[in-house]
């Protein structure tokens, strides 16, 4: 009998434990490393871009000297049309930022003597992650929690820890009979 209860109250500890657990796509979102291209690599004055992202969950957002900043949602990707001013021949960082990392990617504004069609495959953009600390967890960082749910979750948490501390006295005091 012992044995049932004691297994019961281990059984809710760990499904409490399970069920408080963020699921395991939510760490997409803060810290881990994405990637941003830009499409094509070399453009003329007055030319768009394409602006994608990968790897990140939420929405990010793209900026360089020649174009103004641009928002990319999440697992789509975004237009930007390069000012009609940009020095011929210059090369430009376009600095993508994802829930506080960041990752770049070079453009280059077509020279003189250069074509106005640049090159159409997408680029392999540089990925350089500015260090952001240790993220012990998503705590209240999460999108999308709800009061209900942050009540259920302590409501758990507390039953669990009062089924572990009763299984442990009941336990003691059987043992002192």
């Amino acid at each position: 009998m012992r044995v049932i209860r004691a297994m019961s109250a281990a059984l809710l500890t760990v499904g409490v434990f399970a069920l408080t657990a963020p699921p395991a796509g939510a760490a997409a979102t803060g810290g881990v490393s994405f990637r941003g291209a830009v499409s094509p690599a070399t453009v003329a004055p007055g030319g768009r871009v394409t602006l994608s992202v990968t790897g990140c969950a939420v929405s990010a957002t793209a900026s360089a000297a020649v174009f103004d900043t641009v928002t990319v949602s999440s697992g789509r990707s975004a237009a930007a049309t390069v000012d009609w001013d940009a020095k011929p021949g210059s090369a430009h960082t376009v600095t993508f930022t994802c829930a506080g990392a960041h990752s770049t990617a070079r453009l280059t504004i077509a020279g003189a003597g250069g074509t106005a069609a640049a090159t159409t495959a997408p680029t392999a953009a540089s990925t350089s992650l500015t260090p952001v600390g240790v993220r012990g967890g998503l705590g209240g960082s999460m999108a999308g929690g709800s009061a209900a749910q942050t009540a259920t979750g302590a409501g758990l948490v507390v039953g669990a820890i009062t089924g572990g501390v009763y299984a442990v006295r009941r336990r003691a005091a059987v043992r002192a009979h």
